[in-house]
């Protein structure tokens, strides 16, 4: 069995409003070998698409390579944004060395309630993908569940929105289209993208996110 660690603290400006909320990011990060075009910092995959969706939205002209720079970069516009990040999983143990949420086994997550009462501007959490296995929707049902907090279904259209409330507060929970390759399938049987992409030959599955995720940035 390989222990996959998550590889960076949550990353979270004192006056953040909204929470990016994942799982793991690939082993290679927790190794400490990365590909060409990764960035050393949350979701810095080159295979991923969260920044690539948020440069486009923001004209950020953001760098795509492994230095100081890029690190920088994002962690300006999220502190500009009142952005944090803060991935569900502290760490698990694979049989395959993969960055397969269905793969995780022995999880222990992070306790994002003490994040949510730490950071009480905090009002939304995006979450990376659904309620599928090992997904932070799914680790987020369980972890309220074991304290008792109730997670109400506000619209059942994609992508699906909860809330629950704490400490006094209502905190809203957008499940985001993953950014990632992955999840392409699920998009092309989308309505809303068959409808697009009938209109625009061209549209494709990035082209849909940008559109969900400007919605919610």
């Amino acid at each position: 069995m390989f222990l996959h660690k998550h590889p960076y603290k949550p990353f979270i400006p004192k006056n953040a409003t909204k929470l990016i909320v994942g799982t793991l990011p690939p082993p290679r990060f927790y190794k400490g070998i990365l590909k060409p075009g990764d960035v050393d910092f949350c979701y810095g995959s080159i295979d991923g698409q969260l920044w690539k969706i948020l440069n486009e939205i923001f004209n950020l002209n953001l760098l795509f390579e492994n230095s100081e720079n890029a690190i920088q970069q994002r962690k300006n516009f999220l502190i500009k944004n009142n952005i944090g990040i803060c991935d569900i999983v502290a760490n698990c143990e694979r049989k395959k060395i993969d960055a397969s949420d269905l793969g995780m086994e022995n999880i222990e997550l992070r306790d994002m309630l003490f994040y949510l009462k730490e950071f009480p501007k905090i009002n939304t959490l995006l979450l990376t993908r659904g309620n599928s296995k090992n997904g932070p929707e799914y680790h987020l049902r369980r972890l309220l569940k074991k304290e008792k907090i109730i997670f109400e279904s506000i619209s059942t259209e994609t992508p699906k929105i909860h809330q629950f409330n704490i400490n006094k507060r209502t905190v809203k929970v957008v499940s985001l289209t993953a950014p990632s390759g992955a999840a392409n399938r699920a998009v092309g049987s989308n309505p809303e993208y068959k409808l697009l992409k009938q209109l625009n030959p061209k549209f494709n599955t990035f082209n849909f996110r940008v559109i969900q995720y400007k919605k919610y940035f």
